[in-house]
């Protein structure tokens, strides 16, 4: 009998869990640790939308088997979503699927499309299920960027060319999770156009749809390209948009085939989500939105006082213009350290958890990811530890000027 089986064999060690399993050590040892590892809301879902699955929760009728596909009232709301926020029109029936989550959505299309040897776009870095939910499903690999410039689309055009067989689907996601970074419609425009040219399928992650903070420059879906769901779908994610992550409910939304072939897997695999989480998952797209606006603001303002304070204290980080995240290359003094060895030394000697790039990639490597789930007292408190360790690694904070 073989040691592994095949599935496992193609996954390689999570690099991630390393410094998860250190950080919980510590913390079952009695130390404070601030948590800036996991993309993991600290706020609770709005009251009204507590207060609705608590409501349905109590109808006798309302703990049996769900439906895998979602709810038809949830399903609705989903699609009317995309016509206020995006004035993009969605069939509810045909065109859209409710998930366990984006990421249980995104491995499932994975199961539904490919087989065996196939190419996969991918961008690298990204988000671990980007790759590995095609992976596991038998699939190669071959990295785009993630930056949206011109060497994406060069790259792009490289992958068609030469490699064998010809990649079948393009996964992307914006705003970037880890690099923060987004893009303009003008840019999904291009990648469609790509798409239909090569005969390539879009997966789009658009997990971070609210959380941006350029009021002027809301984040687009690509599904606003006129012809778009010829080629693409789009997942989306209650998780971050309404503190609803461990509820576990996300969307499919775009090219009904793609949509046909995702619902039918999950008929396989789900009865889908808690009918009484599904009831709820509707009151929080169909009523007040004011919850969404404070999120954005305070991610905004958690993203400033982040910069600030730990570039005061000696760690230049750039001013993520999107999501919960800051992508942050390591201080040059110890980037030989690489990300991994620099997160557990940050763990071990300043109590800061942060992600190693080079968990969301090989080019994620003089990285790390900070996720901005923790308040501002405890964000400056985590830059006062961060200044003690670079100091004791003879890196100084920059000496403030009065004018």
């Amino acid at each position: 009998m073989s040691e592994e089986f095949y599935r496992i064999r193609r996954l390689p060690p999570y690099v991630i869990a390393e410094v998860n399993g250190m950080r919980a050590a510590a913390r079952a040892a009695g130390e404070d640790i601030i948590d800036l590892g996991m993309g993991n809301p600290d706020q609770p879902p709005p009251p009204h939308v507590i207060e609705k699955l608590a409501e349905v929760a109590r109808k006798p009728d309302a703990h049996g088997y769900s439906a895998s596909k979602g709810i038809p009232g949830l399903r609705k709301a989903q699609a009317n979503y995309y016509g206020r926020r995006f004035g993009v029109d969605i069939d509810a029936d045909r065109e859209v699927v409710v998930t366990l989550g984006s990421k249980e959505g995104l491995a499932n299309l994975a199961q539904a499309i490919t087989a065996p040897g196939d190419v996969i776009l991918a961008p690298n870095p990204s988000y671990p299920i980007h790759t590995f939910g095609f992976i596991i499903s038998g699939a190669s690999i071959r990295s785009v960027p993630t930056t949206p410039d011109e060497h994406y689309f060069e790259s792009l055009e490289r992958a068609m060319h030469f490699t064998v067989p010809r990649p079948s689907v393009l996964v992307m996601g914006y705003p970037s999770n880890p690099t923060a970074e987004t893009v303009d419609l003008a840019f999904y425009e291009r990648v469609v156009a790509f798409a239909k040219e090569h005969g390539l399928w879009i997966l789009s992650d658009l997990a971070y749809s609210e959380i941006y903070f350029d009021d002027d420059k809301p984040t687009p879906s690509i599904l606003q390209v006129p012809g778009a769901k010829d080629v693409a779908v789009e997942f989306t994610s209650m998780s971050k948009t309404y503190s609803m992550a461990g509820w576990r409910i996300g969307f499919a939304v775009g090219n009904q085939k793609l949509i046909a072939a995702l619902s039918r897997v999950k008929s396989y695999l789900d009865y889908g989500a808690f009918t009484p989480i599904q009831a709820a998952a509707v009151a929080a797209i169909n009523g007040p939105q004011d919850c969404v606006e404070e999120a954005r603001q305070r991610y905004k303002h958690r993203r400033d006082v982040l910069v600030e304070s730990f570039g005061r204290a000696g760690w230049d980080i750039p001013s993520p213009p999107a999501s919960m995240f800051a992508w942050a290359p390591l201080p040059p003094a110890l980037a030989h350290l690489g990300s991994l060895e620099f997160s557990k030394q940050l763990l071990t000697h300043a109590k800061v958890a942060v992600a190693p790039g080079v968990g969301y990639g090989e080019n994620g490597e003089g990285y790390v990811r900070i996720a901005m789930v923790e308040n501002e007292q405890r964000l400056r408190q985590a830059a006062r530890n961060v200044k003690r360790y670079l100091q004791s690694m003879g890196v100084n904070a920059p000496v403030a000027h009065t004018g």
